[in-house]
């Protein structure tokens, strides 16, 4: 959040004009993106329900930079933010008190804090996934501080629930906690490729293992493109290639 702006109150918001700057605002609700290239800074938003801010399917071009997003505490907020559209930027976001944190298949997370999910019953818990590859182009998750403070799910998941992960950087960040800290692409539904795990800080705080079973799974290292490079604990010591 900036510094200095009053933040004026808010319900939901469905944004239907592309180029739209939604700014200084505190929204008790959603916003829901219909639109193209819009921007959303310095918002705290307060939610419940399926998502927090959610970009619909064919459109592209969301930021959400310098915000806050959470739920209220008491009720389930699923997903702060939900891409089904294409490239959507997340920059410098604190995202807190939600199952999961950002779910898209492409774009990029970058100098963001993503931590403290809430459980209820059922739920699983991811601070950062990706249901399949990307529709286009690629995602980018780097210099961020991703902390799940519960025994399951992950911090990162590259899952492959609807298609085979591909052009995944995962670069520079800090993680911890989960049943798994890095869930890393591997599945059913084909052979991973191009994913870079690059340089990242696994921690201990959470779990002895960094996740509670350990810090990675479902790693393809025959994978074409794939990396495993410069990972380690915070005490320097390496992080294996799985």
């Amino acid at each position: 959040m900036e510094g200095g702006a009053e933040l004026k109150r808010s319900k939901s918001l469905t944004i239907t004009k592309d180029g739209t700057v939604v700014e200084n605002l505190e929204v008790r609700g959603g916003i829901d993106v219909r639109a193209d290239d819009v921007t959303i800074r310095n918002v705290r938003l307060v939610g419940a329900g399926h998502w927090g801010i959610a970009q619909q399917e064919g459109r592209t071009g969301l930021t959400v930079e310098d915000s806050e997003i959470s739920g209220n505490g008491t009720d389930r907020l699923q997903i702060g933010i939900v891409n089904h559209g294409l490239d959507i930027t997340v920059r410098r976001v604190d995202i807190h008190t939600i199952t999961d944190g950002v779910v898209t298949p492409q774009g990029l997370i970058e100098d963001s804090y993503i931590h403290d999910p809430l459980e209820f019953p059922g739920d699983h818990v991811d601070m950062v996934s990706a249901l399949s590859g990307p529709l286009k182009g690629r995602l980018v998750v780097r210099n961020n501080t991703i902390v799940n403070n519960v025994g399951q799910t992950s911090a990162i998941a590259l899952f492959q629930d609807f298609g085979v992960i591909r052009n995944a950087v995962i670069e520079g960040n800090f993680l911890a906690g989960g049943g798994y800290t890095l869930y890393a692409g591997a599945g059913g539904k084909g052979t991973s490729s191009n994913v870079q795990i690059i340089n990242n800080v696994f921690s201990k705080q959470i779990w002895p293992k960094g996740g509670y079973y350990g810090p990675v799974a479902y790693w393809d290292k025959n994978g074409p493109g794939n990396v495993w490079e410069g990972n380690v604990w915070e005490n320097h010591v390496s992080v294996p290639e799985p």
